[in-house]
């Protein structure tokens, strides 16, 4: 658990001194101790750093290294390097190999600086799938980099919200809110997006400058399974032996380890390994609900004997909804995309207040193995596309049967509209923006602020439409914000987080797998069912049925707590903010409540009057942020 900020500024620039850029990201929530501060400065280079872990830096040969987070290969590196030293191992390393090849040869979640005096350059680098946060500022006299976007604030940089943002939060879905992944939520911040470096120096002028930005590692469309025929069991042991490798390595790495626990497969996966590699029980705990649209408690039951040795489960009824935003808000420094984190923010305060300091949890697993209810429609479009149409009618079927909802429907109608709304036929392995989704409250948004003009990004590198949807989830739209949520909330509570799924070759060989060994007989994650078997419980292994991980949110904003979001939308800042049409939001208001208080079976908008909520609490926090 750890933050940094830097700066590299002019020869002519007033030094600042990173102490108040540290301390606006101190806010702990939870006893964190003891709590560490380091500054150190090379040439015109100062680096900060604060946490409770041993400081990760290091200087060897005129070469400075800052490491956030954590490289699970270390031993093997210290090996190579022959330098037994952490982290001057790193600096052996870049200079053996060079700064881009050196971060091939890491697998870990982390931000690496490294300051090469003699060169002069400095690079910045971020892990492989954005595990670890980084954003930073230029101006001419100096750029500006931090682990949070509430340092830049500590350093006298104006935050500034984008326009762009807050169309984006107020009237689309939560997966558009990260397709930019070079913006963050203020204009003049920019996000070093995943798997990216960037290299700075100071040019003949004496300033400043960023000689380059790069892609140091992506997953690779051209290496994919050609076994003929599949051997989905040799695939299994395979995937089981990688999947529990990455939990090993991270369990070497966790300090008094909790494991979220859900009634799906991911989290399920996760701490079954480690039981596995470790031979023992661990402890695990998870969000329940006094209400039972989301509580997965009989789900959970089927891991608790042979997995669990002690249980905590966050039984979460009705929670104060706008003191908890913001102060979630206040360690976001942002507006938090979808209730669910709200739950995982009470799970954090929990884990911590019972003394654990590593969180592990399942994310990433939909992403890597089909997992999520609209992945089934993009395998369907594959098997229309390549013409198989025998399996597809009997893969329809299977979903219809196993996972009809009396408000998400399922059966042939709706699979084959939904292929024609979501890929576009005349070329095969493209996937077209959900448009029902995205312009769902289009009419309540002001269209200064957001329009049906707006085109998402969509990246085609696979061949496959499912592939490309799950690639897409994994770096445009679910995955970034449920990252972001993770560290920030596990390290306010002064955990690390840990999610054994997002391990790169984990990553790789999922993404080499055809979508027959994601999804057959109506079910999906095939390979991993497989993968765990003799590992986790049969019930949990075989179980068809997926609650998702959700919050009962709809119950939230009801009654007592519409009237709040009324009381919001009633007062004049916010009126006079012209984001929304405020008749339209009465309508929405108003239809959300019938249907809670009915029970009838349509979709609400507790996802709407979530965003709106954080939209707005976000902006009034933003004067405090700027105190800082």
């Amino acid at each position: 658990m750890s933050r940094i900020v830097g700066e590299m500024f002019a020869t002519t620039h007033t030094k600042n001194h990173l102490g108040s850029a540290l301390a606006a990201v101190a806010n702990y929530q939870s006893d964190v101790s003891p709590v560490t501060t380091k500054v150190l400065d090379s040439g015109q280079v100062q680096l900060g750093w604060i946490g409770w872990q041993t400081q990760v830096f290091a200087q060897k040969d005129q070469t400075v290294v800052l490491l956030d987070g954590h490289i699970y290969n270390d031993a093997d590196l210290c090996e190579s390097t022959k330098e037994h030293r952490a982290p001057h191992y790193l600096i052996d390393l870049y200079h053996q190999r060079g700064f881009p090849k050196m971060l091939e040869a890491l697998n870990g979640d982390f931000v690496l600086i490294i300051i090469d005096e003699a060169s002069g350059n400095c690079y910045i680098s971020r892990d492989r799938f954005g595990v670890k946060p980084l954003y930073y500022f230029e101006a001419p006299s100096r750029i500006t980099f931090a682990s949070r976007c509430a340092s830049f604030s500590g350093l006298g940089i104006e935050l500034i919200p984008d326009p762009e943002y807050i169309g984006r939060f107020a009237g689309s879905h939560y997966r558009y809110i990260d397709n930019h992944p070079t913006r963050s939520p203020y204009t003049a911040i920019k996000q070093l997006p995943a798997g990216h470096y960037i290299r700075l120096r100071i040019d003949s002028y004496g300033n400043p400058v960023i000689l380059e930005t790069a892609k140091w590692w992506s997953l690779d469309p051209t290496q994919l399974y050609s076994g003929s025929p599949i051997d989905k069991f040799s695939l299994a042991e395979q995937y089981r032996a990688l999947l529990c490798e990455s939990v090993t390595l991270r369990l070497k790495k966790a300090h008094l380890p909790v494991f979220t626990l859900s009634g799906g497969m991911d989290s399920s996966s996760v701490l079954a390994c480690a039981v596995r590699q470790t031979g023992r029980k661990h402890d695990a705990i998870s969000s329940v609900y006094v209400d039972q649209t989301y509580d997965e408690r009989s789900e959970i039951r089927s891991m608790l004997a042979p997995c669990v040795e002690n249980w905590k489960a966050q039984v979460i009824g009705t929670p104060d909804i706008f003191n908890l935003i913001r102060k979630m808000i206040d360690s976001h420094d942002e507006p938090v995309a979808t209730a669910t984190w709200l739950s995982h923010y009470l799970l954090c305060e929990t884990a911590a207040n019972q003394g654990y300091r590593s969180l592990f949890g399942g994310l990433g697993g939909d992403e890597l193995n089909a997992g999520e209810y609209e992945h089934y429609f993009y395998y369907f479009a594959d098997l229309k596309l390549s013409g198989h149409h025998d399996l597809l009618n009997s893969e329809i079927a299977a979903w219809e049967k196993l996972h009809d909802h009396p408000i998400y429907k399922k059966n042939r109608e709706i699979a084959e509209h939904e292929i024609t709304e979501r890929v576009d036929i005349a070329r095969p392995g493209h996937c077209l923006p959900e448009k029902r989704r995205l312009f769902r409250y289009l009419d309540a948004i002001n269209q200064e602020y957001f329009s049906d003009s707006y085109t998402p990004t969509m990246d085609h590198p696979y061949k496959t439409c499912l592939a490309n949807r799950t690639f897409q989830d994994l770096y445009f739209e679910t995955v970034p914000c449920c990252l972001r949520a993770e560290d920030r909330q596990a390290n306010i509570f002064g955990m690390d987080n840990f999610l054994p799924f997002l391990d790169y070759r984990v990553a790789e060989f999922m993404f080499r797998m055809p979508g027959s060994l994601k999804i057959e007989h109506g079910l999906s994650k095939i390979l991993l069912r497989e993968a765990m078997r003799d590992v986790l419980p049969e019930e949990t292994r075989t179980r068809a049925k997926k609650t998702g991980w959700n919050a009962p949110a709809h119950n939230w904003f009801s009654g007592s707590g519409l009237e709040q979001v009324r009381d919001l939308v009633s007062s004049k800042v916010f009126r006079d903010r012209n984001i929304y049409v405020l008749p339209r939001l009465e309508q929405l208001f108003k239809d959300h409540q019938d249907i809670v208080t009915s029970g009838a079976a349509r979709e609400n908008h507790m996802m709407f009057i979530w965003q709106l909520t954080n939209l707005e609490l976000w902006l009034r926090s933003i004067p405090e942020i700027q105190k800082v």
